[in-house]
């Protein structure tokens, strides 16, 4: 039998994933059919019907996150998203949980920069009772200076174990105060031990009435649910909360970056090197937005698999690191950042790495990219748009966040054909746009050596 070289069976398998792709998400298809409408006080309801289980997600997103914290406040938005399950007058603490769990549902919350937002995952039929309970601590919050100070400690616990005690995520705090000159993603979202300390029970009340307000929150429910039921339902529950005035969102401008810099950090508890370099970079609606999906496309090339130019290069080919890759979030209202990485190999050093990674970005700009490349990228990124229609909870994540950052239901729906009109030209477009050292930020976080 004749031997087909690895190079042309890989073709051939990406090709036949592709056309199964395009068979499973035709050209211009929705992805999740969503449905949308807005009540008189100004909340916007979303619907993505997913009939193939009694399942549904409620998910109640509210346009503010850690980066509208006041100056000195840090860690207020993480620590409402704590106290928001302490209860209200007609539901005291431990009411929605309970009946939550008794329905053998579940539920939690996040923070981010530029969001908070509430989840419970029940039986269809438990959906009502959500909603009126969601509904309820919206505008019914009721604290007690016992409960914020017990919860206070719970935080700085919570700090204590997630950041303080981890040294990647104590590194990861300092390189993002060094990559934001001046915009608020450069605070942590937890927030900084010392701010969390001096958080009252006054400072989460005012937290709680300046944003949660109907006209600044998106509702998103997914799965087993009709239209005209949920209209019913948002109605009841959510339209009696009247709309507040709402202030301006300050965000600090991020002023032009002339400057690489660097930082290192040794730490006992650090087994191996890692060395990364992260650029400013546009995002979905900030900057050189035109950029944001072709960088999506470059993140794959370079660093989505192991196929990809720096794993091939630094771990298959020259065996100067265990691990090696990129990534990139374009999601926030703010500037984003597009990072190259690698898990150095035993006895190597930063500088090779850094030399190595150096050579992979030039020879893309130079050289420019394959047709295999992008093909391969283009199908995991649209194999992705298919599996996320499998979780409700997933599709509700990423209405959510879209819509909190100032998209809009089309961009999530078109997004596969998005992606196929991305060219080759514009992906170099972007590497050419964001590849300045000059707003990049070098870091190393290294083993300490023995003290003798």
């Amino acid at each position: 039998m004749m031997s087909v070289p690895l190079s042309i069976r890989r073709g051939l398998a990406l090709l036949l994933a592709a056309a199964v792709l395009a068979v499973a998400l035709p050209a211009a298809a929705r992805i999740f059919d969503a449905k949308t409408f807005t009540l008189a006080n100004g909340l916007q309801v979303v619907l993505i019907e997913d009939r193939r289980a009694p399942v549904v997600t409620q998910m109640i997103w509210y346009r503010a996150g850690a980066a509208d914290e006041p100056i000195g406040k840090g860690g207020i938005a993480h620590f409402l998203e704590h106290l928001m399950f302490k209860g209200t007058i007609g539901n005291p603490g431990g009411v929605f949980s309970q009946l939550v769990a008794r329905s053998g549902g579940r539920e939690n919350a996040f923070t981010a920069h530029d969001y908070t937002a509430y989840f419970q995952t029940v039986a269809s039929d438990q959906l009502e009772a959500v909603l009126r309970l969601e509904a309820d601590r919206m505008t019914n919050l009721t604290l007690t200076k016992e409960q914020v100070d017990s919860e206070r400690q719970v935080i700085l616990e919570e700090r204590l174990k997630v950041v303080d005690n981890n040294p990647s995520s104590q590194f990861g705090e300092q390189v993002a105060a060094v990559q934001f000159l001046a915009y608020p993603y450069r605070l942590p979202v937890i927030g900084w031990e010392h701010e969390i300390r001096g958080l009252t029970q006054e400072d989460a009340l005012a937290w709680y009435r300046t944003w949660y307000t109907p006209n600044n929150a998106v509702l998103i429910v997914a799965g087993d649910v009709k239209l005209d039921r949920l209209k019913a339902l948002a109605e009841k529950y959510y339209a009696p909360i009247p709309a507040r005035p709402l202030p301006a969102r300050f965000r600090a401008e991020e002023p032009p970056q002339r400057a690489e810099r660097r930082v290192e950090m040794e730490h006992p508890r650090v087994t191996q090197t890692t060395w990364s370099r992260s650029f400013l970079a546009p995002g979905y609606v900030w900057g050189d937005r035109q950029h944001a999906l072709p960088l999506s496309f470059l993140s794959q090339i370079l660093g989505g698999s192991s196929t990809s130019r720096l794993y091939r290069s630094l771990v298959v080919e020259q065996k100067i690191a265990v691990s090696a890759g990129a990534w990139y979030s374009p999601g926030g209202i703010g500037p984003s950042r597009f990072g190259v990485y690698a898990v150095l190999a035993p006895g190597k050093t930063a500088t090779e790495v850094e030399a190595a990674t150096a050579s992979v970005l030039d020879g893309l700009l130079k050289d420019g990219l394959t047709d295999e490349e992008m093909l391969r990228a283009r199908t995991g990124m649209l194999a992705e748009a298919i599996y996320a229609r499998d979780s409700v909870e997933g599709a509700a994540r990423i209405f959510g966040a879209a819509l909190a950052n100032g998209r809009s239901i089309e961009d999530v729906e078109t997004y596969a054909d998005q992606v196929r009109a991305v060219t080759a030209a514009q992906v170099l477009a972007a590497a050419t746009a964001v590849f300045d050292q000059s707003r990049s930020v070098v870091s190393v976080l290294r083993p300490r050596p023995a003290q003798p």
